[in-house]
């Protein structure tokens, strides 16, 4: 980070007045799911990103060096670091109280709103923190300040007393939170070392001005208790570590560091690293302002661009013609990438921040990679003729797998033109394709009108198919609905799935938003995940998210997914002139082709919901998979009970 960009964020005031108020606290603990994705164990663990994701935060703006977190015995979790401390003093806005409190009692109450404070930072909804004293039966958060200490207490969103002065600190400073998660919102899931340990360790790569202190009460037998984490390399030294023995095309990464101020007068900087190897899989992990983004965003889009054209252009000076035939999914096939930037006031897609909005991400990575990467590949033309050489084997393969699967569509669409069953779509090659399973023919009539006649293809199912766990694979084989999901897909089943083979480049599961519907895509999902697995993994299973309700004012139209948006936008008004008319759709039958089209099918409007599983926890999918829809009813009865008691509301 560049010292103009430091010396910014130490001349302004943190204090009481840089706090701002948006909104109250009240609805957290009725739905924590809108607000950290859920009650499972990744919610829960989401609770120590947002805490420590406010001690990074401090760091990255120059205000901490060290971070230390601590897992007890029993499962509460500390959390200090060295940096200014949360302002004390009363609110401007509510004298009565301490900055502390409303920062901690209050939604959308933070230091990061105005961009005085922070230039860059990861909490920017100004929720972590409150939510995660909302869902937790005891917190204490202590202030070092101005060679003070001071300490509050909470407990489930509510203070337990002011903030008080408990003593001296002449030679500390800093925030210190300490929480343990209410059995109320999580249940029996518990933090687990293994998972903490991993997540601190990336958050220390991602910034290595930083150290990150780690100790744990509990010894799961692979974790360590204690660990100091700092790594002056980043995300090279990441990388590097995460590759291990495996071969690589290039002896070292192509990894580095722009600064934003310095090429662009922008606050914020991008670090980056990627290595190609033919020993596995390519991935890519990527971050805004230290917080992971698993579905990426425009910074990823950015990178993959600046990547792309720069070995285009290397191939083009190379004389090589077939360079021009690589595309991004030939550089993600064996390309082992980490993409880090820090960027002010940052737009993500929902609060637990999965994907990045920001648009000017993408100009702005994009070009601050491309130059380094067209020096580097010049520098080192051994290696670039190897990436190129590798790439150029990928795109080739890629084109002969199209041809053919060209071929076999032509021929599998005669076969597969049933009444009532497949429609599919005008365009032979996979890329941009998507097949939509209805459940239904209304549904699929309505669909069939609003649908993308060239890239959109439609399979109605009649009914519920077949549970296929415990089922027998004759029975399975036998199954109609079955037959023909395979046969449209075109894949293979089980241990003969071949993922080349996938006719479709997004499966859409598009059911009701009622409970058959989630029934049924519950029971679909289940066979894609037993049968079908390298699909879910490879990123090609989604599920549609059809609105439940349709307002009307006027000429204003809004459409909501459930009751909360519904009542959201009932409290505020569209806009529009008069009343504002309710209509509650019952089905995907019942919408017309203008309505289905705009929310549910059309790319520009809709929104999709990726089917992914944990990586971090793939066994606890089949294991919960298993109990939800095997054939043990005590499984799913022990479940049933141990959960019932977090439904928010029941439709009877």
């Amino acid at each position: 980070m560049s010292d103009d960009l430091l010396a910014s964020t130490e001349t302004t005031t943190y204090d009481a007045s840089s706090i701002e108020i948006l909104e109250g606290l009240e609805p957290v603990r009725k739905r924590p799911g809108m607000y950290i994705g859920g009650t499972d164990e990744r919610a829960l663990h989401h609770l120590v990103a947002e805490v420590l994701d406010n001690s990074m935060d401090e760091a990255v703006a120059g205000h901490a060096s060290r971070i230390e977190v601590e897992l007890h015995a029993d499962y509460a979790v500390t959390i200090r670091d060295n940096g200014r401390g949360i302002p004390i003093d009363p609110h401007p806005k509510f004298p009565e109280k301490s900055a502390l409190e409303v920062i901690l009692c209050t939604l959308h109450a933070g230091g990061k709103f105005g961009g005085d404070a922070y230039q860059t930072s990861g909490g920017l909804h100004g929720v972590g923190a409150s939510v995660v004293n909302a869902l937790s039966d005891s917190m204490v958060v202590q202030v070092a300040r101005n060679k003070e200490l001071y300490e509050q207490r909470f407990s489930r969103g509510i203070p337990l007393g002011p903030v008080e002065k408990i003593g001296a600190a002449p030679n500390r400073r800093g925030t210190t939170v300490t929480f343990h998660a209410d059995e109320e919102i999580f249940g029996a899931h518990r933090f687990k070392p293994a998972r903490m340990f991993k997540s601190i360790r990336s958050k220390a790569y991602l910034f290595s001005g930083v150290e990150i202190r780690w100790k744990s009460a509990i010894d799961d037998g692979e974790t360590p208790t204690e660990a100091t984490f700092h790594f002056p390399g980043g995300l090279a030294d990441y990388l590097n570590e995460t590759l291990g023995k495996s071969s690589t095309y290039a002896d070292a990464p192509f990894a580095g560091t722009v600064d934003f101020n310095e090429r662009f007068n922008t606050p914020g900087k991008v670090e980056w690293a990627i290595n190609w190897t033919p020993a596995r899989d390519g991935f890519i992990q990527s971050y805004c302002n230290t917080v992971p983004t698993p579905e990426g965003g425009t910074h990823v889009a950015g990178f993959w661009a600046a990547i792309l054209k720069g070995i285009r252009a290397y191939g083009e000076l190379a004389n090589n013609k077939k360079a021009t035939q690589i595309t991004r999914e030939d550089l993600m096939a064996g390309g082992c990438a980490l993409v880090s930037c820090f960027i002010r006031e940052p737009e993500f897609v929902g609060q637990t921040k999965d994907r990045l909005a920001t648009v000017e991400a993408q100009r702005l990575v994009e070009n601050a990679v491309r130059d380094h990467f067209d020096n580097w590949l010049a520098a080192d033309t051994k290696a670039a003729g190897a990436i190129l050489d590798y790439l150029v084997l990928r795109a080739e393969e890629r084109l002969r797998r199209r041809q053919e699967k060209e071929t076999q569509r032509k021929t599998a669409t005669k076969k597969l033109r049933l009444p009532g069953k497949l429609t599919d779509c005008s365009t032979n090659a996979r890329e941009g394709t998507e097949l939509f399973i209805v459940e239904g023919d209304s549904a699929g009539g309505s669909a069939k009108m609003a649908r993308d006649r060239k890239t959109q293809a439609l399979l109605p199912l009649r009914g519920k198919i077949l549970n296929v766990l415990g089922a027998a694979s004759s029975k399975i084989s036998t199954n109609q609905e079955i037959d023909d999901l395979c046969q449209a897909i075109g894949a293979g089943l089980g241990t003969r799935f071949n993922l080349d083979d996938l006719r479709y480049d997004k499966i859409i599961i598009m059911t009701d938003a009622d409970v058959d519907g989630a029934h049924i895509a519950s029971l679909l999902m289940t066979f894609f995940f037993t049968q079908m697995r390298p699909m879910i993994d490879a990123g090609h299973l989604y599920l549609a998210c059809p609105p439940l309700f349709r307002l009307t004012q006027g000429a204003k139209r809004a459409y909501c997914i459930d009751e909360a948006e519904r009542d959201a936008w009932l409290a505020k008004g569209l806009g529009g002139k008069g009343k504002i008319d309710v209509s509650r759709f019952k089905g995907l039958g019942e919408m017309d082709a203008k309505d289905l089209k705009e929310t549910t099918m059309n790319p520009a409007t809709r929104k999709l919901i990726r089917v992914t599983i944990d990586e971090d926890e793939p066994g606890e999918t089949g294991d919960l998979v298993e109990r939800l829809m095997g054939k043990k009813p005590e499984l799913r009865f022990e479940y049933i009970q141990q959960n019932a008691k977090f439904v928010e509301e029941l439709d009877v």
